[in-house]
């Protein structure tokens, strides 16, 4: 499948104006085509995916395509040049499935406050005798208590339940409704 044609284009070329030479044209395949066209249809997607949609569809210069020059697209789909460039350019570099996706975060939006080390700590500290007066421990005991020893800088007692809710050893496991205890044949 023959896609693209890389010439030099000026910066004009992403401000809008019309011009013939473009350092990213976009040629989509037949397949290609019916994909988005199936996509607008059906309105699902969110806004951001139906707009490339919309902008390959119009900016697509094989046969089929329409061929519109980037001031109409803009004008027509009420958009901005460098968005029409962004979509050009990452179907050239990054591939047509690279344009319809979102981009995977490399590392997540707030850091994991209980590395493995951590975590066995707080779970070692949850299933030791609890403080004195104390039948249990409580999240609110342990949360001052993994601050307390230093373990963590802070937390809060909503991060220690889900952190002792993933493990089976749990003593709040039990109690907390995470997993009922299957009966034991007698010995």
């Amino acid at each position: 499948m023959i896609r693209f044609g890389r010439d030099l284009a000026t910066e004009a070329g992403m401000a809008g104006k019309d011009i013939s030479v473009k350092k990213y044209v976009v040629r989509l395949s037949a397949g290609e085509r019916e994909h988005l066209q199936a996509l607008i249809r059906k309105g699902k997607s969110p806004a951001k995916r139906l707009l490339k949609a919309r902008i390959l569809l119009k900016a697509d210069v094989s046969e089929a395509g329409e061929g519109w020059s980037d001031s109409r697209i803009i004008q027509a789909l009420d958009t901005s040049a460098s968005m029409i460039y962004r979509v050009r350019k990452q179907l050239v570099e990054e591939g047509f499935e690279a344009v319809l996706s979102r981009k995977r975060r490399m590392t997540p939006p707030v850091a994991a406050i209980f590395d493995g080390e951590k975590e066995a700590k707080l779970i070692a500290l949850a299933c030791s005798k609890p403080p004195k007066g104390r039948a249990r421990w409580t999240l609110r005991l342990l949360e001052s208590k993994v601050v307390e020893l230093g373990i963590v800088e802070r937390a809060s007692d909503s991060t220690i339940g889900r952190t002792l809710k993933k493990t089976v050893s749990s003593r709040i496991a039990g109690n907390a409704g995470s997993s009922r205890r299957r009966p034991t044949a007698p010995s």
